[in-house]
């Protein structure tokens, strides 16, 4: 079906990922103002790559050491801050 395989993980070694209680710390924080992006909803027992959570930030973050399989992602859904930029709240059926 397909890999992801983006930049961060040829440089870093891993994928960086969130749980859904720290997307919007995370988008704030990196992505504030930004229009096109995407969350993609991963099933974690799904994925053929070997998931760390390490520390991050003082949180824990899960990392995929590996390319992402697409057969894993459940869902694709946009992503959108409020008129002012902020994103407050995640998407619709997430």
């Amino acid at each position: 079906m397909g890999e992801y395989r983006p930049a961060s993980l040829a440089v870093e070694g891993f994928i960086h990922a969130s749980l859904p209680g720290q997307v919007l710390g995370v988008a704030n924080r990196f992505y504030a103002g930004r229009q096109d992006l995407l969350l993609l909803w991963i099933d974690p027992q799904r994925l053929r790559p070997t998931i760390r959570y390490e520390l991050a930030d003082g949180d824990l973050f899960p990392h995929l050491y590996g390319a992402l399989n697409l057969e894993a992602v459940l869902a694709v859904v946009s992503f959108q801050p409020d008129a002012d930029g902020i994103f407050r709240r995640l998407p619709p059926g997430a």
